[in-house]
């Protein structure tokens, strides 16, 4: 998976994930922001985790969204009065193969080059190719691909971290339990004392659900609590 400038063809973030999903679009968007800044516009294909599609083959809805729709909807209603905000409806979709043409070229080139580079490094693990993606490859890509954008302007925003690390994660609404916890995905998630009330009992809270797994509940803007991500199964877990 990979976010590609459309000016420049530089690779911005790249990984390797079994499946593209939502989680893994927040993943490319927090690597993207983290570095460089909010962005200007993002134009992906119209897969159901990006926009949903009332008619098959037809236009996007743009009032129904999805989890990335409503985080960047958010984001662009995030910044300080006074300061350039990206427009919230600067998701566009491809409606066309031709559309997504800088985007294939790209991949054809790192399906051609990178299983090379991988193999030349004895990297053998997912995670070690990631590692090697981020640190090594993506520098040396770029650095022999990529072209000078004709307008040097900058179309990233810079802002602090608070504004967007909450937002790029998919968020649900749960009911707290009568044992005072919440239950995400099969995980009992137990919510610790708080200054703010008794217990929760019956409120509705919110869970965020963030790329790299780790889980917290929100009620309104106050964090409640935070989870690790969820252990894997072994090997003797699986086979039970």
């Amino acid at each position: 998976m990979i976010s590609l400038d459309d000016a420049t063809s530089a690779i911005y973030s790249a990984f390797l994930v079994a499946e593209e999903d939502t989680r893994s679009s927040f993943r490319g968007l927090v690597e993207v922001i983290e570095r460089h800044g909010l962005l200007m516009e993002l134009y992906t294909d119209r897969g159901s985790h990006y926009f949903h599609t009332p008619e098959a083959g037809g236009k996007v809805s743009k009032t129904q969204l999805t989890q990335v729709g409503r985080a960047l909807k958010q984001l662009g209603n995030s910044l300080p009065s006074g300061r350039q905000k990206p427009d919230p409806w600067g998701h566009i979709p491809a409606y066309s193969p031709e559309a997504r043409g800088r985007c294939e070229r790209a991949f054809r080139t790192l399906q051609d080059r990178l299983p090379k580079e991988l193999a030349l490094a004895g990297i053998t693990t997912v995670e070690a190719a990631n590692r090697y993606i981020r640190e090594v490859y993506l520098g040396e890509h770029n650095g022999r691909f990529a072209i000078p954008a004709e307008e040097p302007a900058a179309v990233f925003v810079k802002v602090p971290e608070a504004l967007w690390r909450d937002v790029l994660c998919i968020q649900e609404e749960r009911r707290v339990g009568n044992d005072n916890c919440v239950r995400w995905h099969g995980r009992s998630l137990q919510i610790p004392p708080t200054p703010l009330r008794p217990h929760l009992v019956r409120a509705t809270v919110r869970v965020h659900d963030y790329p790299d797994g780790t889980l917290a509940i929100f009620k309104g803007p106050q964090r409640l609590a935070s989870f690790p991500p969820a252990a894997a199964a072994s090997d003797e877990d699986l086979a039970a």
